[in-house]
């Protein structure tokens, strides 16, 4: 990685690896009651909220009913996501053998199945982070997001493509690992994949059955109600979660990284690999549960299987030991990177000024616009 760790010598970044390694060490050593209780109470609230949110759509008929339904099936919906799901399928509760919490075999409320996640998101992410052409989160395999992506005509596109992805994003989520823009491009076939598109579909029929049909029925007058407030629940955590995912990733200052500086990588390179390609958001600690502690993005991606309650208090010594490096810690209010990511979704709508970024003609292997614009 000559370009990202030229102001680190070697011996520097075996350091930092040696630190970050330690503080790793010393909160596995401390795992104990303290986190089973918290995740504990976390799906206490998240069952607690469904049910409530539940039984509040049934009285939808009642406006203050109705709108405390959506929101408490909401939040459950988002608890169980953020704060349960994807933390749970990393296996940070693997050390307590509940077999409800098996990082293996857990399932979340989602049309993303959770087998396809493991591969997506806990090895091919969270292995090749921002890393252009391995890293299938830059983009999602419909936006720009990258400089080094090549530009076509298709990208003039970008802003609705955000939009609509962040409207659909549990089901653009279930669809990531299908990597569209490949079989169009002929460089697989929906033959090839088509398990994966069995296990997607299936996923995504009980999904559907039960927000839109089972308990819409079962509340009867209130079926129209019901199923409203089911998809403004659902459309609710779509943004949420698509939200505090892109302020995680891809606002100002975060980097992308080529295949030849993540090649041969020392422990201490990846990890600088993931600081510098991640962002955290400041807020309050309902905020963080809220956001599955994902607001601690860049705590995440250097400990993805430690208890993500306990990035804020770790969070303390990474700061400070990238101070004493000289690293960039990027972290700021929501509506700040947020506004980030805004801009450069449209920034990289349009062609880049000459001398920077590359053409779509530069590459013979690159996707077409009309590949593209297939694949999306």
């Amino acid at each position: 990685m000559p370009m990202s760790t030229a102001n680190l010598t070697p011996d520097q970044l075996e350091a930092f690896g040696r630190e970050l390694d330690a503080i790793r060490a010393r909160v596995v050593a401390d795992l104990g009651e303290r986190d089973a209780d918290y995740i504990n109470k976390v799906i206490r609230a998240q069952r607690g909220l469904e049910a409530a949110g539940r039984g509040l759509l049934f009285l939808g008929f009642l406006p203050p009913a109705w709108a405390g339904g959506v929101a408490a099936l909401a939040l459950s919906k988002i608890l169980d996501n953020m704060e349960i799901g994807h933390n749970v399928m990393h296996g940070q509760y693997d050390w307590m053998k509940d077999p409800r919490l098996n990082g293996q075999a857990f399932e979340w409320d989602t049309a993303c199945p959770g087998d396809q996640w493991r591969h997506s998101h806990n090895y091919m992410h969270h292995t090749h982070t921002n890393v252009v052409g391995k890293d299938r989160d830059i983009g999602y395999g419909i936006l720009r997001m990258s400089e080094d992506q090549p530009w076509h005509p298709y990208y003039l596109g970008n802003p609705l493509y955000a939009a609509l992805l962040a409207t659909f994003f549990q089901y653009g989520v279930a669809l990531h690992d299908l990597e569209t823009e490949r079989i169009v491009a002929g460089e697989t076939s929906w033959r090839e994949k088509r398990e994966m598109l069995g296990d997607i579909w299936r996923k995504v029929r009980g999904q559907t059955l039960k927000d839109y049909v089972l308990f819409p029925v079962l509340s009867g007058p209130s079926l129209p109600l019901v199923l409203a407030g089911n998809a403004t629940a659902n459309l609710a955590r779509n943004l949420w979660s698509f939200t505090i995912i892109f302020c995680g990733h891809f606002p100002d200052g975060t980097h992308e990284f080529t295949e030849e500086e993540e090649a041969n990588e020392t422990r201490g390179q990846w990890y600088y690999r993931q600081l510098l390609g991640s962002a955290n958001l400041t807020g309050g600690k309902l905020f963080h549960i809220l956001s599955g502690n994902l607001s601690h993005q860049i705590e995440h991606h250097l400990f993805p299987d430690l208890p993500a309650h306990r990035y804020a208090e770790i969070s303390v010594e990474v700061r400070e030991i990238c101070e004493r490096y000289g690293i960039p810690y990027n972290a700021g209010p929501l509506h700040r990177q947020f506004g980030s990511v805004v801009r450069k979704i449209v920034k990289l709508a349009v062609p880049p000024l000459p001398g920077r970024g590359r053409s779509a003609t530069e590459r013979d292997d690159d996707a077409q616009p009309q590949e593209l614009a297939a694949a999306a």
